[in-house]
């Protein structure tokens, strides 16, 4: 256990300060620094699924609020996971193969990404392995009600881990378990159903805030299978190989768990109900299922132990019986290297992680933008009010700024974003200024969406009717806009002549 998990604690370790949050971290970070009860609050109108993780963030990071200790706890839950994992792989099989399967698990990119993630899921998936290790030693004559504790936790810190249910009970009729286990299985199944009821009631009136997502196609399915198995060109289809090996012994003896039965279930079952569900009403998330990449390495370890186990046979069979002594070792060994060989075929990829492309956007980059190039008591507009995010994450490089569509704070509103003034108090701010600075998303401006909100409509139209751009850099999928008031030209006969930009001051281009 130790191995795995200190190979996977170097490798979260490993360029954990990118030099910028993306869109979810800064929530993360900005909800975190809350006060206790505007947790709470914020919890009743938004965001349940992930408060027993702000609770959680709010105690770490009253340490020091930093995005490197936000991504902490990932790294520390990513290190335990592959330390349970190979427990797992030990306890179904024999040591060795939990090494192999921890070892794997540390090494994956998957792995590796959301162990610098500043969200709840690393987390989730440290205890989704856990109540499968407590599940494996239940059946062999364990404690059940630990099972059903450990998982219930672990529902609250994420819903969607309740489906490692389904997993664990495909997994006791692969080992056609007697009544008495599934007797068992279903009272820790049942309290931790009930126990998650109150947050299955909340989190169905939030349910708008996944309204983005989309119907998971076969496409997504592969990528999925490449990221739990292996994305690299060679490790994949080698792997793939393995766990085809694996999946023959997947059902052992009657009553008896087997590690490719454990590992199959854990994988399978999770990603393809909530994918199936999604045909339907699309909730599907890669990172909703991460719990489930624990099985994969399981199998592919299981795989790779049974052909040790075959070339033994025929080695003893060409040597009529005997075997070198240190055989043991020399196929742990081996199987340690051809690991260490995976890893560094995936190296680049795991490098690449390391950098602020590897997420959807990098608020830390726009955050500099701002800091760079805005005069003291300059206006900020945020288009949408979403946008407002990257002000909520890092409030020191908005420190000189004055947001003036603001009508309520975001921590004091009791929301993620903050409440802004109407379309009329918006207009009558607007109208006194002579420049101010938008934070937007690239979208609006390029026009490929509309906002809804009347208070959104009422910025774009004063912006076009009585300014124009000066200056604007693009950070990903974020642009930041300076607009100076339009210059009146009066007509001779002495009436006001229409509006136009100065002459002597053209757009700046924009600059990525």
């Amino acid at each position: 256990m130790g191995v795995p998990a200190l190979v996977m604690l170097a490798v979260g370790l490993w360029g954990l300060d990118r030099g910028g949050m993306w869109r979810d971290e800064a929530v993360s970070l900005q909800v975190a620094r809350r006060t206790v009860p505007q947790i709470w609050r914020l919890l009743h109108g938004v965001d349940a699924v992930h408060g027993l993780y702000y609770l959680l963030m709010h105690a770490v990071l009253a340490v020091r609020a930093d995005e490197v200790v936000l991504r902490l706890p990932s790294v520390c839950a990513a290190a335990v996971t592959a330390g349970l994992v190979a427990a797992l792989g030990a306890r179904l099989v024999r040591p060795r193969v939990g090494l192999w399967a921890g070892l794997l698990y540390a090494v994956s990119p998957m792995a590796g990404h959301y162990a610098q993630e500043g969200r709840s899921y690393a987390l989730v998936a440290a205890g989704a392995t856990l109540a499968t290790l407590l599940f494996v030693r239940a059946v062999q004559g364990g404690s059940w009600p630990a099972y059903g504790a450990v998982l219930g936790l672990t529902c609250w810190l994420h819903e969607f881990a309740v489906l490692l249910l389904l997993a664990h009970a495909v997994s006791l009729a692969l080992a056609r378990a007697g009544a008495r286990v599934w007797r068992g299985w279903g009272c820790a199944a049942g309290a931790v159903v009930v126990s998650l009821l109150p947050m299955v009631w909340v989190s169905r009136s939030q349910a708008a805030q996944v309204a983005w997502l989309r119907r998971p196609t076969a496409g997504v399915a592969e990528g999925l299978l490449r990221a739990f198995v292996g994305p690299g060109e060679v490790v994949f289809p080698v792997c793939l190989v393995l766990v085809g090996v694996a999946v023959v012994g997947v059902a052992g003896r009657r009553g008896e768990l087997t590690c490719a039965g454990v590992g199959v279930s854990l994988a399978l079952v999770p990603p393809g109900v909530l994918m199936l569900v999604s045909q339907v009403s699309p909730l599907y998330v890669d990172r909703y299922v991460l719990y489930a990449l624990s099985g994969a390495p399981l199998v592919v370890a299981a795989g790779a132990e049974w052909v040790a186990g075959a070339v033994g046979l025929l080695w003893a069979a060409r040597r009529r019986g005997s075997h070198p002594p240190s055989r043991s070792a020399l196929v742990t060994l081996v199987g340690v290297l051809a690991v260490t060989l995976a890893f560094l075929h995936q190296l680049p990829l795991l490098r690449a992680d390391r950098t602020p492309a590897s997420r959807a956007d990098d608020l830390g980059a726009v955050s500099r933008v701002v800091a760079r190039e805005t005069e003291a008591g300059d206006a900020v507009l945020y288009l949408p009010v979403s946008a407002r995010n990257v002000a909520l994450g890092y409030p020191g490089a908005f420190r000189k700024t004055r947001d003036v569509a603001l009508g309520a704070g975001a921590a004091e509103s009791g929301t993620l974003y903050g409440i802004e003034a109407g379309p009329g108090e918006v207009r009558r701010r607007v109208g006194r200024l002579t420049r101010v600075w938008v934070v937007g998303d690239r979208n609006l401006f390029a026009g490929r969406w509309a906002p809804r909100s009347p208070t959104e409509r009422a910025e774009l139209a004063v912006l076009a009717q009585d300014f124009v751009p000066r200056a604007q850099f693009v950070r990903d999928g974020t642009v930041v806009r300076l607009y100076v008031r339009r210059i009146s030209r009066s007509a001779p006969d002495g009436r006001t002549g229409p509006r136009t930009p100065p002459p002597t001051a053209p757009p700046r281009p924009a600059r990525s």
